[in-house]
């Protein structure tokens, strides 16, 4: 999954929708999002930021992980 980066939030109390390159849509709240949207196929999650390229992991114990 990877998007542009930057905020895409709608005005605060609204939903905003995030539609992945692979079709699926990620509903926001606000500026909130459910990590279990996220990991809902995989334990992990590639995030481009820029030119970077961060992985997001899910751990065994329910932790997140955020490596560059």
């Amino acid at each position: 999954m990877s998007a542009p980066s930057g905020d895409n939030i709608g005005a605060a109390g609204k939903q905003a929708e995030i539609a992945a390159d692979t079709g699926k849509t990620l509903i926001m709240r606000g500026n909130r999002l459910d990590s279990r949207e996220l990991f809902a196929a995989d334990r992990e999650i590639i995030i481009a930021h820029g030119e970077e390229t961060y992985r997001l992991r899910l751990t065994s114990q329910n932790k997140l992980i955020l490596t560059k």
